[in-house]
């Protein structure tokens, strides 16, 4: 069977959830609908008039890109200019438009970490914190006979994490008392009677981002008719999560040889730098897309160099009196993202049991050409 588009959203928001975005990104259903079977999803950078003919032309039924087609509110939708066109051709093919920008830009194995991985950095960070979540603490009671499977269906669903320490848990020997009524079907005892069971109380963690799957995994495999559990928040905070990245290379070299190796790793025409040819480059931030306004947080970061888009005339010369060095590969160096996402889908989609596949684009949309 093809999965639904809405099925579809909920796999990419496992690794790029909404929350994740900074304020007032445009992310999300776009246009059209996710209340669809979806055979095929193209996958893209930018959703531009020749992208929208490769979906038609593949019968995709959803375009995943990186970069929003609406970016403000729409006054009016005329089909005679060039925008209006683009609605007008994917609203007659019945194609929906969803957007991962900054959420997938700032999740795990995202954006900025292909960029890192891409240019072999080493013991990363972010560049810039944007968000950290927050985590309760998941109480449930369970019958010794069924402690085991519950307490693993829980952790394989996201629960027990504690920085670097996994399956966490707490777990506490005691009696439950219930007394089940006429129409129940309890799985211990009989209707009527009061019935004492060896129960064991199980705290764990849970993290913002799983907590409605965790308590699913709980919930299936409880054998409880009527399962007692408590969410309790707490001040403890969880996992960072944040713009950018700075790492390590594993040995120094010439920011001329480094530019070279970024041009070479981004698979980028040309790249503009910044700085003397011959500094040592070690410390390393990168940042997706259009970075001027960390140049100076990357500076703080004690980087040696930033490698993002976009830069401008003064803050490259603010960076050069400042020591600072930067290397831009262009905006359209996030191009990167297109074939290791659509592999990353076609896993999830492989593994939820569907047919629906997703399809790198081969379309290139580099609004510039080098002479």
């Amino acid at each position: 069977m093809f999965a639904k588009g809405a099925h579809v959203v909920q796999l990419i928001e496992r690794l790029a959830p909404k929350h994740l975005a900074v304020p007032d990104d445009k992310i999300g259903l776009q246009l059209g609908t996710l209340a669809k079977e979806v055979r095929r999803v193209l996958v893209t950078l930018d959703v531009t008039p020749a992208v929208v003919e490769e979906a038609i032309g593949k019968q995709a039924d959803l375009i995943v890109a990186h970069h929003a087609i609406i970016f403000r509110p729409l006054a009016h939708l005329q089909t005679d200019t060039p925008a209006g066109r683009l609605y007008e051709r994917l609203i007659k093919h019945d194609i929906a438009v969803y957007i991962a920008h900054t959420n997938y830009d700032i999740a795990e194995g995202g954006m900025n970490d292909l960029m890192a991985d891409a240019l072999g950095l080493t013991e990363t960070t972010h560049l810039s914190d944007v968000h950290t979540e927050k985590l309760k603490k998941l109480v449930v009671f369970v019958p010794e006979s069924h402690h085991e499977p519950v307490l693993q269906a829980m952790f394989r669903a996201g629960a027990g994490w504690i920085g670097n320490y996994s399956h966490c848990s707490f777990n506490i020997e005691g009696t439950g008392t219930f007394l089940p009524q006429d129409g129940a079907r309890p799985f211990i005892g009989e209707p009527g009677k009061l019935e004492r069971a060896a129960e064991i109380r199980v705290e764990t963690i849970v993290p913002e981002s799983a907590e409605k799957r965790v308590v699913q995994a709980m919930l299936k495999a409880h054998p409880y008719e009527e399962v007692a559990y408590d969410l309790y928040p707490m001040d403890l905070k969880g996992r960072s999560f944040g713009l950018g990245r700075v790492g390590k290379l594993p040995e120094p070299e010439p920011l001329s040889a480094f530019a070279k190796r970024v041009k070479a790793s981004l698979n980028v025409e040309s790249a503009r730098v910044t700085g003397d040819p011959d500094k040592p480059i070690r410390k390393v931030a990168v940042l997706g897309g259009s970075g001027s306004r960390y140049v100076r947080q990357a500076q703080m970061a004690g980087a040696d160099v930033i490698v993002t888009g976009d830069i401008d005339f003064h803050t490259a010369q603010d960076a050069l009196a400042a020591g600072m060095a930067i290397v831009d590969p262009g905006h359209h160096a996030e191009k990167m993202m297109i074939q290791p996402f659509a592999a990353w889908l076609n896993e999830q989609l492989k593994q939820a049991g569907t047919k629906t596949e997703a399809l790198p684009s081969e379309t290139d949309t580099n609004p510039f050409w080098h002479v």
